[in-house]
């Protein structure tokens, strides 16, 4: 399960975001970190809702596990 788990982008992808009511692309750059809050839900692509800089944005979940690295905490082997 990805729920709570953050993610270094190593290579910039979309995300979509709803302004103004409407559905607009959002590029989050390399090097930011996002966090899954929900998701994948069920169909042919799945998506998965991640926050990154306050906002929440839905991803398709092969960009974030293609394009990402899981940002293991150190203090939790402790």
């Amino acid at each position: 399960m990805l729920i709570g788990k953050r993610f270094t982008i190593v290579n910039a992808t979309l995300a979509l975001d709803v302004i103004d009511g409407k559905i607009r692309a959002v590029t989050i750059p390399a090097g930011a970190i996002i966090k899954v809050v929900s998701g994948p839900s069920d169909g042919v692509q799945q998506m998965i809702d991640v926050l990154w800089e306050s906002r929440t944005l839905t991803m398709f979940l092969i960009d974030v596990t293609r394009r990402g690295t899981e940002v293991v905490d150190q203090d939790a082997d402790a």
